[in-house]
C-alpha cells in the first residue's frame, strides 16, 4: 500500500530500491536524474521536494486525500453492452476484481487510493495482473519509486521494478498496466513532484519560518550590549544562558536580570508583518492550481468564509468534470486496453459510477425523480433502486407520463374501458336531470 510505501522507501536499507533503473550504468556527477532520485528534487528555497516531504504540506495531504479518496470510494464495475442498455457484467472474473477484491491484501478502496494517489504524485501508476486461464484474477499495486522505464532498440518499452526483497523484475508493455498521467512523453507520464518542486519548496519553507517562529515565542531575537569588552569565553557563557533560559514558547513572558550596565534591544516581528499569514495563504492557492482542486474543498477561503451551502450541486459538478472525471477515463481506457481481451472490447467496458456525487438535496432529488416519472423517463422501480431500496416489480417497472399516468405504450388507448365509463356515467347523469325537471 502507498502508506507502507512511505515508510519503507525511508528504510536506509532500502534507499537503493529507487535506484533501479541505473543498475549496470556508469553513474557520473554530471547524471541529474540519479542524484534526483537518490537525494529528492531540490528547489529554489533550499528545500527537497520528494514524495515523504510534500505530504507534510497540509494542503498537499489534504488535495491527494480528496482527489484520492473520492475516487477510490466511487462505484466502478465492469458492463457488457446490451440491445437496450449497458447491464453490469457480474459473471465475468474481471468485474470481481476492479470491484470487489482486487487482490489479497487490500479492498477496492485501498487499493484504487494507492493507484490514483501515485498518479497525482508521480504521474504514473504501474500494476501487475495475476493471469490464470487467459483471465485476469488479480491485481497488485507495484510501488512507482521503484520503477524504471526505458524504450529499448526495438521500439518495445521494458519496465525494471525492484521488489522489497531485492528481487528485480524485468517486464514488457502489456506484462505491466501502466496508467499514464498528464505529460508530453508517450513513455511515461510528468511528476507533479518535479515539476511543481518550486511552489512545494516554497510551502515547506514558508511552514519551516512559522514553526521557528512560534518555537521562539513569536520573537526573531535581539541584543544584547555593553560598554565593555568581553572574552569568547564570556560571550559564549552569556548566549548558552539566554537560550536556555529565555528562548520557546515554554520560557516567554520571563523577566531577564542583567547586570553590569548590560542592555537588551528585543527584535520582534509579527507574521502579519513578514506577511507570513498572505504568503501561507498564497501557497494553499498554488498548491491547489496543480491539482486543479477548489481551495474551499481543503479548508481555504481568502474571505475567511466557507463555499458550503452556496451553489453546492453546481460546485460538485464543477469538480466532477474538471478534476476528477480525467483521471477517471485514464484509469478505465487503461482497463479496457490492458485487461480485456480484443474480442471483449467490443461488449465489454469498465466504468466509474459518479452519480452519488450529483445528489442535490431530499426536495430537490424529490422533484426530479417526479419530472422524470411524470415524462416517462425513469420508472418507479429505477428511482427506487438510485436511493437503494429494493424494486416493486409489475407497474411499478411501467414508464408512465403525466395524461392519466398511464403506461406508455397504452397512450391513445382506452385501457379497462374508460370510454365507456365516462359514457355511462354521462347518461345516468342526464338521467337524473330529466326527471328533477318532471
Amino acid at each position: 500500500m502507498l502508506g507502507q510505501a512511505l515508510v519503507r522507501s525511508a528504510e536506509p536499507g532500502l534507499i537503493k530500491s529507487s535506484l533501479a533503473g541505473f543498475l549496470g550504468q556508469t553513474i557520473k556527477l554530471t547524471t541529474g536524474d540519479f542524484w534526483q532520485a537518490f537525494y529528492g528534487t531540490d528547489s529554489a528555497s533550499g528545500k527537497t521536494v520528494s514524495q515523504q516531504t510534500a505530504l507534510q504540506v497540509s494542503t498537499v495531504w489534504a488535495c491527494v486525500r480528496l482527489i484520492a479518496e473520492t475516487i477510490a470510494t466511487l462505484p466502478i464495475a465492469l458492463y457488457r453492452r446490451g440491445s437496450n442498455a449497458a447491464e453490469v457484467a457480474e459473471g465475468h472474473p474481471l468485474h470481481d476484481v476492479i470491484s470487489r477484491q482486487p487482490n489479497a491484501e487490500q479492498t477496492p478502496v485501498e487499493f484504487w487510493e494507492c493507484v490514483v494517489a501515485s498518479l497525482l504524485l508521480h504521474g504514473n501508476a504501474f500494476l501487475l495482473p495475476t493471469r490464470s486461464a487467459g483471465r485476469v484474477i488479480a491485481l497488485e499495486f507495484l510501488l512507482p519509486q521503484r520503477m524504471s522505464v526505458r524504450r529499448l532498440s526495438t521500439g518495445d518499452i521494458e519496465y525494471t521494478y525492484v521488489d522489497l526483497n531485492g528481487q528485480r523484475l524485468v517486464m514488457r508493455e502489456g506484462e505491466v498496466i501502466h496508467i499514464r498521467g498528464f505529460g508530453t512523453d508517450p513513455l511515461q507520464g510528468l511528476s507533479p513532484l518535479a515539476m511543481g518542486r518550486n511552489v512545494f519548496g516554497a510551502a515547506m519553507a514558508a511552514d519551516e519560518s512559522a514553526s521557528k517562529m512560534f518555537a521562539n515565542g513569536m520573537k526573531l531575537g535581539g541584543v544584547l550590549s555593553t560598554d565593555q569588552v568581553l572574552k569568547k569565553e564570556q560571550r559564549d557563557e552569556i548566549r548558552d544562558s539566554m537560550v536556555q533560559q529565555f528562548t520557546g514558547a515554554v520560557n516567554a513572558g520571563k523577566t531577564m536580570v542583567l547586570e553590569a550596565g548590560m542592555k537588551y534591544q528585543q527584535v520582534s516581528m509579527t507574521p502579519e508583518d513578514a506577511q507570513m499569514l498572505q504568503t501561507r495563504g498564497f501557497n494553499v492557492e498554488e498548491i491547489c492550481r496543480w491539482f486543479r482542486t477548489p481551495p474551499w474543498m481543503v479548508g481555504h477561503s481568502a474571505q475567511g468564509a466557507t463555499k458550503w451551502g452556496s451553489g453546492m450541486e453546481q460546485e460538485m459538478i464543477a469538480f466532477l468534470s474538471f478534476t476528477l472525471l480525467p483521471w477517471m477515463k485514464r484509469i478505465e481506457q487503461s482497463i479496457n486496453r490492458w485487461l480485456l481481451e480484443p474480442g471483449e472490447r467490443r461488449d465489454y467496458f469498465a466504468k466509474f459510477n459518479p452519480e452519488g456525487l450529483l445528489r442535490a438535496d431530499s426536495s430537490a432529488r424529490a422533484a426530479f425523480y417526479s419530472s422524470m416519472v411524470q415524462n416517462g423517463i425513469y420508472t418507479r422501480d429505477d428511482c427506487r433502486e438510485k436511493e437503494n431500496l429494493p424494486r416493486r416489480g409489475g407497474n411499478a417497472d411501467a414508464l408512465t407520463v403525466q395524461s392519466n399516468l398511464l403506461p406508455i405504450d397504452q397512450l391513445g388507448s382506452d385501457p379497462g374501458g374508460a370510454k365507456q365509463a365516462r359514457s355511462a356515467l354521462l347518461d345516468w347523469l342526464n338521467d337524473n336531470r330529466a326527471e328533477a325537471s318532471q
